[in-house]
């Protein structure tokens, strides 16, 4: 996990890292398949359904397990059949990890950019829940998060960025306990 204040680089890290942005000098590169979603969620089409949209990515899984997994996920069934710009937020989110999580080749590395993002707190525990499957099946998640608290609870790694700079590292939960975060990122707690 990545974190910091608004503004200190984390989303731009992220963007260089999916390669939606030219780096200037140096460089920047993964080794593995990786899968970029941010709060806009660009992989999903609008106009499809969650559901059609898996079954483009997965013939080997039927309708109903495909139903059975998204359930899993959160997702109601009489919601999966609307096209997706008309899911919530948390719901387009979820629709967009199933279709990274139940694709037939799925990617080594999903990078998230602040999957938090104006969602109402239910649905970002949900969010963080499924996060913990996906990590949990093998898939490694590098999360671009400014709400701390989540991100090192979920973390392996966690880095703290200040304007461009990474000023901490450690486990998530020696940063969850190391004073200095929890003053500036977690109310003092």
């Amino acid at each position: 996990a990545l974190t910091g204040p608004n503004g200190c680089g984390k989303s731009t890290l992220l963007k260089v890292l999916a390669g939606q942005l030219t780096v200037v000098s140096g460089q920047a590169r993964t080794l593995v398949t990786s899968t970029y979603l941010d709060q806009h969620l660009g992989a999903l089409e609008p106009a499809r359904s969650v559901l059609e949209q898996l079954q483009s990515l997965n013939r080997q899984l039927s309708e109903g397990e495909l139903r059975t997994r998204l359930a899993q996920l959160g997702l109601n069934a009489d919601r999966i059949n609307l096209p997706s710009h008309r899911l919530s937020g948390g719901e387009r989110l979820k629709a967009a990890m199933a279709c990274v999580f139940y694709t037939q080749s799925p990617p080594q590395l999903l990078l998230l950019d602040e999957p938090s993002l104006g969602l109402a707190p239910i649905i970002v525990k949900q969010i963080f829940q499924t996060l913990r499957e996906l990590a949990k099946s093998g898939m490694t998640i590098f999360l671009v998060e400014q709400n701390a608290h989540h991100a090192l609870r979920l973390s392996d790694r966690g880095y703290v960025i200040v304007n461009g700079q990474i000023r901490l590292s450690g486990t998530g939960e020696e940063l969850l306990h190391n004073q200095e975060v929890r003053k500036a990122y977690l109310g003092g707690i």
